[in-house]
């Protein structure tokens, strides 16, 4: 069985909810309740990177495990890909899983979902999609969608990524969940790529990895996480766990 590890990339400041990491909700910040989902998904070893003590401290506090990285990454990724190399410096691991940091009331079975669409056939990295259900997410540039061929059951090989409604045509569209599992390799590979030409015009970190060629698989769910990139989702989140009486 192929050694996993799940790194959640953890920034202090946030353009649009400075410290939303340390938010807190239902008693505990935010950061502590993604670490615990990513736990419950059983894939394999949890670590918090983060430029921030006191993020570093609140992990520890729950009995987590966080490795401290350079404030100055452009990029999730290239913090998750630091901290691999400190988490585990004998390389171990061989799949990489990339879960954000904002998504509290996360299933855990979405990272497990990732991590099994990585397995079947070359792909280079794995992620996650659900249909699309909204009229308005349809048209919404803030909603990503993947596009992609059938490559399996609730199986896509990804063709392209675009904040554009696409494809054209009758047919499903797929909210892209921003998840990721990498072969150790593959991730190694992507972040010592430039930023690519697509990437840029679309604002999309993983159109770079299409554009030099690496297969990216898309497991197709039945959920979307609630990310919390405002306070108005803030005050969802709190809802949704306080009633629930989730920690």
């Amino acid at each position: 069985m192929c050694k996993t590890l799940i790194i959640i990339p953890a920034r202090l400041q946030a353009s649009r909810l400075p410290r939303k990491p340390l938010a807190p909700i239902a008693g505990e910040p935010m950061i502590v309740h993604v670490w615990r989902r990513a736990v419950e998904s059983e894939c394999g070893e949890v670590v918090v990177a983060t430029d921030s003590e006191e993020i570093s401290e609140a992990i520890s506090g729950a009995g987590g495990r966080a490795v401290l990285t350079d404030p100055d990454h452009q990029s999730g990724s290239d913090r998750v890909f630091e901290a691999l190399s400190a988490a585990d410096p004998d390389k171990e691991c061989e799949i990489v899983v990339n879960l954000q940091g904002d998504l509290p009331t996360l299933d855990p079975e979405l990272v497990a979902a990732c991590v099994d669409a990585l397995k079947p056939g070359e792909a280079d990295i794995a992620t996650l999609a659900c249909e699309i259900t909204d009229e308005e997410e349809r048209t919404n540039p803030h909603v990503v969608k993947a596009v992609g061929t059938p490559a399996g059951e609730n199986l896509l090989r990804a063709l392209y990524f675009t904040r554009a409604t696409a494809p054209y045509g009758d047919g499903p569209l797929y909210h892209h969940i921003g998840i990721y599992a990498y072969r150790r390799a593959a991730l190694e590979r992507f972040v010592s790529l430039p930023p690519s030409t697509l990437e840029k015009r679309e604002k999309l970190e993983q159109l770079r990895a299409l554009e030099a060629n690496m297969r990216i698989n898309v497991a197709l769910v039945d959920t979307v996480p609630l990310g919390v990139d405002t306070l108005a989702d803030l005050a969802k989140a709190r809802g949704i766990m306080e009633n629930s009486g989730t920690s």
